[in-house]
């Protein structure tokens, strides 16, 4: 069924009725921070690291954190929210928090406001029967600053990246960093795997603190795969035996070629079932 709802500052409100005025400032200067959260098999998954995630990336950019903003209460409302909207079992869940105010670059307020939105999805977490075609995308370069780990509502670079991908025919890109080293995908950190050992760039390279590449990591040492965070260049990733691909939302997707190299799934399905039994 599709959404009718979201929730706007702890209300729930019909997504046909008139919310955000033109004067937003997510709408005018992308002045925003979201989280791309999953349901899975009825659980909503990782919160807390998700709100933990978003509550820093509120102190970088200096917007107030209220009280009442912690994961027990967000989690209240996302289950109001989903059983409002019908969504079963499989959903992707959109946290955006924006500065409240007009003024024009210098904000007249640092209150934010915040907006819950679902869709639902088929399935669980499921690894791609196909692997992912990838490349580079060079053209713009990610700076590496105090803005680099947190997901902000300007996102030019990942949509230009899109477009590329898109006349390429490609099913995804990889972004290069400031040095000429490949950080992360559009909408995915980066891992390699190289005789049985994981490779992933650390935050210093540029690359978005992912949620889920922080779980990947943490199976990994529980499971005792040996895990590097190193720079990854392009003799790096033509050099691996595996590359995958993950985010909150897909779990894990495995690439299949890069330039004229091609690559194996096997802990990249390892990883999926690990997800799979965490949601069951």
């Amino acid at each position: 069924m599709e959404s009718r709802y979201c929730i706007y500052n702890g209300h729930l409100v019909s997504l046909f009725e008139p919310l955000l005025p033109f004067s937003n400032r997510a709408f005018r200067y992308g002045d925003s921070l979201f989280e791309s959260i999953r349901l899975a098999n009825n659980k909503v998954m990782f919160l807390r690291d998700h709100i933990n995630r978003l509550k820093l990336g509120m102190t970088v950019l200096r917007m107030n954190v209220p009280a009442e903003f912690n994961t027990e209460n967000i989690y209240a409302q996302i289950i109001e929210l989903l059983k409002q909207n019908v969504h079963a079992r499989n959903a992707r869940i959109r946290l955006t928090v924006f500065r409240n105010g007009e003024g024009y670059y210098t904000p007249e307020t640092n209150d934010i406001s915040y907006l819950i939105e679902s869709v639902p999805l088929n399935e669980g977490y499921t690894l791609n029967h196909k692997g992912l075609w990838v490349d580079l995308f060079a053209d713009i370069r990610k700076p590496v600053n105090k803005l680099s780990g947190i997901k902000t509502g300007n996102a030019l670079l990942y949509t230009m990246a899109g477009l590329s991908k898109q006349s390429m025919k490609l099913d995804d890109c990889l972004l290069v960093n400031e040095s000429g080293n490949i950080c992360e995908a559009i909408s995915s950190n980066l891992f390699i795997v190289k005789n049985g050992t994981l490779y992933t760039p650390p935050l210093s390279e540029g690359c978005v603190a992912g949620v889920m590449r922080k779980q990947i990591m943490q199976i990994a040492h529980q499971k005792k795969i040996l895990t590097f965070e190193s720079p990854i260049s392009n003799y790096t990733l033509l050099n691996g035996d595996e590359v995958f691909l993950t985010n909150s939302v897909n779990g894990v997707r495995w690439v299949g070629q890069y330039k004229d190299k091609f690559y194996t799934n096997k802990l990249a399905s390892f990883f999926i079932d690990c997800l799979n039994a965490l949601a069951a």
